[in-house]
């Protein structure tokens, strides 16, 4: 009763003061409207001036309102004037409000802020007859939201559908005043439009008072939306500004059909032979990939097995070559949408030579021989006899054959651009004629010592094979030791013992003719080493002079070493020297050594190499008995 009797006679002076002071006047002055962030101080001022000076009241009444948005009805806060201040009880602000006052105006400053606060805010200045006025302050509190999150569609989007469809939604939550939130497709905002651009809006107030708001963006899907990215921005008001917060990007997946269709070789590399295992690559722009179908072009109702999109052709030859095609089966328009290549199988045919097998030709005659290989690229022929090169080309000219034309001739056809690619074949020619003896003599002699072996050799080309008998006259004791022949030459070896001269005939002859090789043989009688000779009577005599002419010297050198230690010679250079004794018989043994001046040592090389050994280098020993 105290707190309204208080109160009761301040408003009935100032009922009374108004009506005596009619024409007094206040100036009041306050913001339209002050932020403030969620949870700080907010000071809201109240600045007022009396109009007439000489009429300052004396008494002064401040007092604070506050009324919700929307709500007519209001409720006091504060109250003061020149004895007390008083905050009013039971109130939301009832020990969060402070309110200090001076004589330009008051100020209502409000502790940890809340989103109630949200208020309008009524300041009254009553100076009794000097006036009285009132303004009011718009409190706008502020709390940022959460960052934006965005979540996009886990299924394919078919460009096909007729209506926008769900792309991604995006949500911001606890936020006050409501966020706003803003779709981009790289980076450019969309704007609704009907039937292509939709956005559904929904909107929660939380029961803390909080703004939660969720957009669903709804859009028509083009294949180029492939590699597009999506984000959405959240927009919130903060005091004295507008900030914004955009979500990471997001890409979707877009289901579109086949437009274009490509094929091609994978394996093998560069170009394909038959035998080679061929693989077939067919990719379009659909999405997802679509399974393919192949076939031939000029086989386009059977379709070729094939593993996705791949088709395997093993083994091929020249009949796989031709235009292949694919297909997807992801689009109606079968005929339209497709890929193909050309396939061409390159191949060589075995080689032909002509003369085929084998050809016989006479001796002296010409031959033209051909090599062919059926191939679908250029080809290069190589003519090779025993391994080495003896023409190119695919004709091979043989002239004036000769035994030595005899042979296997093989041409080797190559496929320079695919080396892999290659083929020979062969003839194998035969040279026919009269036999034609090996070397160029017609006639041998010889000479050689009586009772050695002697080993004649005849050798015959010609075709068909001469064969080759011998006729030898002068020895009984002869021997066949070799005969061996081959398709084109005969080579025959007879042993013979010289015992007097002898003539050997060899005989070759074949259906085309006949040759003869003669050999003289002289036989020398087996004589000492000063007997001459000749390198051609055989290397027995040479060895026997040798040993003779060894044995003379030794027994010389060991008779005259004998007699120089004995002192019987004394040292000279006399051409003869007589050794007697004072006393002699016809028992003691007289040795005459006649010597000439030229060196010993020729006669042992003389006999060495054959020479005959002269009368002036002979070395004579006389013995007297």
């Amino acid at each position: 009763m105290a707190f309204l009797h208080t109160t009761f006679i301040p408003l009935f002076l100032h009922v009374c003061l108004l009506s005596w002071s009619a024409w007094a006047k206040v100036e009041l002055t306050m913001h339209e409207s002050v932020e403030v962030y969620l949870g700080d101080s907010a000071q809201i001022p109240c600045q007022y001036r009396f109009t007439e000076a000489n009429n300052e009241p004396s008494f002064v009444m401040i007092q604070w309102f506050v009324r919700a948005v929307g709500n007519s009805s209001r409720t006091r806060i504060f109250y003061g004037d020149d004895s007390q201040q008083m905050v009013d009880n039971n109130t939301d602000y009832s020990g969060r409000i402070e309110v200090t006052s001076d004589q330009q105006g008051t100020r209502l400053t409000i502790q940890n802020v809340q989103l109630s606060d949200e208020r309008e805010f009524f300041c009254q200045v009553n100076g009794l007859a000097a006036g009285n006025a009132e303004g009011k302050t718009h409190l706008r509190v502020f709390a940022p939201p959460e960052a934006p999150v965005i979540e996009g569609v886990l299924t394919g989007i078919l460009v096909t559908n007729e209506l926008p469809s769900k792309v991604a939604s995006c949500e911001a939550r606890n936020g006050f005043p409501k966020p706003n939130i803003t779709w981009y497709r790289n980076g450019m905002p969309l704007i609704s439009a009907p039937g292509h651009v939709n956005m559904l809006i929904l909107v929660t107030r939380e029961f803390s008072g909080f703004y939660s708001v969720q957009n669903t963006l709804e859009y028509k899907v083009i294949k180029e939306d492939k590699d597009a990215h999506f984000s959405c921005e959240v927009s919130f008001f903060v005091p004295g500004a507008i900030r914004t917060v955009e979500s990471n990007s997001i890409n979707i997946t877009v289901h579109y059909p086949t437009t274009m269709v490509e094929l091609w070789k994978e394996s093998p590399q560069g170009l394909v032979k038959e035998g080679d295992t061929v693989e077939l690559r067919c990719q379009g722009d659909g999405n997802p990939p679509p399974p393919f179908i192949f076939n031939r072009e000029q086989e386009q109702d059977v379709d070729l097995e094939s593993s996705g999109d791949v088709l395997i052709l093993s083994a091929v030859s020249r009949k796989d070559s031709g235009i292949y095609q694919c297909r997807p089966l992801d689009t109606d328009s079968y005929a339209e949408v497709k890929g193909e290549m050309q396939l061409t199988v390159h191949y060589l045919d075995p080689a032909v030579v002509v003369p085929k097998d084998s050809e016989v030709m006479l001796k002296g005659e010409d031959l033209t021989a051909t090599c062919n290989a059926l191939s679908s690229l250029k080809t290069s022929t190589v003519w090779y006899k025993n391994g080495k090169q003896v023409g190119k080309g695919n004709t091979l000219h043989l002239q004036d054959a000769t035994y030595e034309t005899t042979g296997e001739y093989t041409c080797e056809v190559t496929v320079p651009s695919l080396p892999t690619l290659h083929t020979s074949g062969s003839v194998h020619i035969i040279v026919q004629g009269g036999p034609q003896l090996v070397g160029v003599e017609q006639e041998v002699q010889l000479e050689e010592a009586a009772g050695r072996m002697v080993n004649l050799s005849c050798e015959a080309q010609g075709h068909p094979p001469p064969s080759i008998s011998w006729n030898i006259v002068g020895s009984q004791n002869w021997h066949e030791v070799m005969n061996k022949a081959n398709e084109h030459i005969t080579h025959s070896v007879v042993s013979v013992k010289v015992t007097s001269d002898i003539n050997a005939l060899c005989n070759a002859s074949n259906d085309m003719g006949t040759e003869v090789k003669a050999f003289s043989i002289k036989a020398i009688p087996m004589v000492t080493s000063t007997a001459p000779f000749s390198p051609a009577e055989g290397s027995g005599v040479i060895i026997v002079v040798i040993i003779l002419c060894l044995l003379l010297l030794a027994i010389l050198g060991s008779v005259l070493y004998f007699l120089h230690k004995k002192g019987k010679i004394p040292c000279g250079r006399s051409g003869k020297q007589e050794i007697t004794k004072e006393k002699t018989t016809k028992d003691d043994i007289v040795v005459e050594m006649k010597t000439n001046t030229k060196n010993e040592e020729a006669v042992l090389l003389k006999a060495v190499n054959g020479d005959k050994i002269g009368p002036k280098d002979q070395v004579t020993i006389v013995v007297h008995e």
